[in-house]
């Protein structure tokens, strides 16, 4: 029980490292927060595992966590705001 509550303490951090390092205006709460850096560790940890970085039973660093969640963060905003840019005529 411990351990998966230091994994929400941890997404939680990860999750605000990842929008505090992400330029733009990141209006998000803290369950989509901790989210978001729950599924950005779960990302460098797989995609670690598959490179062979990690071992079968080793997370990904505090770093590459928070790189998986920027790129979690930059998918979210690209199917949340899509291509809706205003283009001036």
């Amino acid at each position: 029980m411990l351990h998966f509550i230091g994994f929400i303490i941890t997404g939680f951090i990860v999750g605000l490292f990842a929008r505090a390092l992400k330029p733009g205006d990141d209006k998000m709460g803290i369950m989509k927060t901790t989210v978001l850096g729950i599924m950005g560790a779960v990302f460098a940890g797989w995609f670690g595992r598959v490179v062979g970085w990690y071992g079968a039973n080793e997370g990904a660093g505090l770093l590459m966590s928070t790189v998986g969640a920027i790129l979690a963060l930059a998918i979210y905003y690209k199917v949340t705001h899509g291509s809706s840019r205003r283009h001036f005529t």
